[in-house]
């Protein structure tokens, strides 16, 4: 193993090499591997110890951080561990999903205000940057904070000075950034919803979030490691029934490790002693009618779901676009984000139809 990765183990206090055996006599047909540990992340395959590898080099300098990686690959937990293993480990680590706050509060809730400085302040508040002061601040999804506001935070990056809402003089704070987000920086940068400067300040280590289908072996081992646990906490002996080892190994897992434990969760709940697998992962959708289609429109019949009418419309603008994301989500009118969430859900739907019942046609492309 790398130095990188024996930092990591050694850091978190695991002997080395850092392997959890997983084997477990109610785990049935389990292969015999064990899973490397790097905090809260487990991984054997070789993306994983390439990324355990990178987070204990980056850990004990105090560079910023972007990680990249689809929604579900654990974005979050990687920030966790680069400040557990950081220098300042023994400072605060706050977390903030630039997605969830609104444009009008996220100004405040990163810098704080002052008490009556806007209706509704009735006291002195801080900020994430004053909260996190001397430690590390996680900024997930920063592609979703607008332009005026990136403005603001690369200010702070460069000089780690900033103004409370309503203050008349600056805090000066000493914070590591870490941010995250579930787009291609170059794209966002692109079609100007990141900017470059702040991109650059932030990247100054950048790191790739592996999705779970890249990831091999680790998908079984996950899917034991947490039927293992939930076993441990329920007391219970429940197995994976044969079909839902071969589906946990086949199916796509758009939504990554998060939808994988989230699955495995729900055939627990709903499992006497054997696991069935397919149930939890989804319904099975009936197949879309198939619509007209020409070289600039899309014709769906009345009586058509809305949600299907939806899927043909964005799966014909992408062909028409040329498989171009970034451009389909603008001559939609959506963003980025919600295009891939949407891509997503049709790939999990397509799979779960070819692969658990008898393959029918799935509609017709659009043609250029």
């Amino acid at each position: 193993m790398s130095n990188g990765l024996n930092a990591c183990s050694k850091v978190i206090g695991l002997p080395m090499p850092d392997r959890q055996p997983l084997h477990d006599a109610a785990a049935n047909d389990m292969p015999e591997k064990r899973l490397l540990r790097c905090g809260n992340l487990y991984g054997a395959s070789s993306p994983m110890q390439h990324l355990f590898s990178m987070i204990g080099k980056v850990a004990p300098t105090h560079a910023n951080v972007l990680i990249v990686g689809e929604s579900g690959t654990g974005k979050e937990l990687v920030a966790s561990v680069i400040h557990q293993m950081s220098r300042d480990k023994d400072q605060p680590f706050v977390a903030l999903n630039c997605g969830a706050i609104s444009p009008q509060l996220i100004e405040a809730e990163l810098f704080g205000h002052e008490r009556g400085s806007f209706t509704g302040a009735v006291r002195m508040q801080k900020g994430c940057f004053e909260r996190a002061n001397g430690g590390t601040l996680f900024l997930d999804e920063v592609t979703e904070m607008s332009l005026d506001m990136q403005v603001k935070l690369l200010r702070v990056l460069e000089t780690n000075r900033f103004y409370r809402i309503g203050a008349d003089e600056e805090t000066e704070v000493k914070v590591r950034v870490v941010a995250a987000t579930n787009r291609d920086p170059a794209e966002a940068v692109a079609a100007g919803v990141l900017r470059s400067d702040l991109y650059y300040r932030l990247a100054v280590f950048p790191i790739g979030m592996p999705a779970l289908r890249e990831r091999g072996e680790d998908i079984g081992l996950l899917a034991h490691l947490f039927l293992r646990q939930l076993n441990e906490e329920e007391g219970s002996h429940k197995t994976f029934s044969r079909a839902s080892l071969r589906l946990i190994n086949a199916y796509p897992w758009p939504g990554n490790v998060r939808e994988l434990k989230n699955a495995v969760h729900r055939a627990f709940i709903m499992a006497d002693r054997e696991l069935d697998i397919a149930p939890a992962i989804g319904p099975l959708k009936p197949v879309p009618p198939v619509v007209e289609q020409n070289a600039d429109s899309v014709t769906v019949p009345l009586g058509c779901k809305l949600a299907d009418a939806e899927q043909q419309l964005i799966c014909a603008t992408l062909d028409h676009c040329g498989g171009n994301k970034t451009l389909t989500a603008e001559v939609l009118g959506v963003s980025l984000k919600t295009l891939y969430n949407r891509l997503n859900e049709y790939q999990s739907k397509l799979f779960l139809q070819n692969a658990i019942v008898p393959a029918r046609s799935y509609g017709v492309q659009a043609r250029n």
